[in-house]
């Protein structure tokens, strides 16, 4: 059961990184946005006893405006750069959690007094599941293809590669900040580590192994990622890590463009 429930908030943090992953741009800026829906969620419920679906709204809201200011500062930088960037933002986004306590409890962490049930989980999953099915139907997912495959041949037939990255940026920031708060609601406790290396790892190990050229590649992945440990540790126990890491190198290998 907790196996199901971690696949589905980590899918929601593999949407968040396919999202800017589909426009071209390799970015880890998922952790940061989840950090400020998680810890604003968990203030709104904690501190001035806001409902759970309102937190959301607001963890979305608080994750979309993260995003519009680091895609404005970071959308300037060439690709490698980018990733350069965004990882030093995750190093920043920790820092400044542990430097905050009257927001994020610092180094006590925050406790939350609300829980999510998994059918909540999965209605919100499915919503966001069907919200990048239609994105990736349209003419924005049309964009998205182009900018990634060359952003310069896009500009010349009128698609503006800043733009189309400038709207994936925004739409990871909301997503990630819907994570950032599943994950708060799922754990009841928060701190500065929740949302640091590990969850990066997460969501671009689960992009990359599920597929990065398709919307439900990263559900995939998460899910096969997050059951991966569970299986190998019932199956073969004494070597858990090495059939881990052997599976995910043999799908990288005959696999690399992902399952899907």
């Amino acid at each position: 059961g907790s196996t199901i429930t971690f696949a589905m908030v980590n899918s929601l943090f593999a949407l968040s990184t396919y999202a800017v992953l589909s426009a071209g741009v390799l970015s880890f800026t998922t952790v940061a946005f989840a950090a400020v829906g998680g810890f604003l969620a968990a203030q709104m419920v904690g501190q001035f006893g806001v409902s759970i679906y309102l937190s959301f709204l607001l963890a979305a809201l608080g994750g979309g405006l993260s995003a519009a200011i680091v895609a404005s500062l970071f959308l300037r930088l060439e690709s490698h750069w980018m990733a350069l960037a965004s990882l030093a933002l995750v190093l920043i986004t920790r820092v400044m959690a542990l430097n905050f306590p009257t927001l994020t409890g610092g180094v006590n962490g925050l406790i939350v007094p609300v829980t999510i049930s998994q059918l909540e989980l999965l209605i919100l999953l499915a919503l966001v599941t069907l919200i990048f099915y239609r994105l990736h139907n349209s003419w924005y997912g049309l964009m998205t293809r182009a900018v990634r495959e060359d952003a310069a041949v896009a500009s010349t037939i009128g698609i503006s590669p800043f733009r189309t990255q400038f709207i994936a940026f925004l739409i990871s920031g909301v997503v990630g900040g819907l994570g950032g708060a599943a994950l708060a609601f799922t754990l009841q406790f928060i701190s500065p580590d929740t949302y640091f290396i590990a969850i990066a790892f997460t969501m671009i190990a689960s992009t990359v192994l599920g597929g990065s050229f398709h919307w439900f590649g990263p559900i995939v992945g998460a899910l096969i990622f997050t059951a991966l440990p569970a299986v190998t540790q019932a199956v073969v126990p004494a070597i858990e890590d090495v059939a881990k890491g052997v599976v995910l190198v043999l799908i990288m290998v005959f696999l690399p463009r992902g399952l899907i």
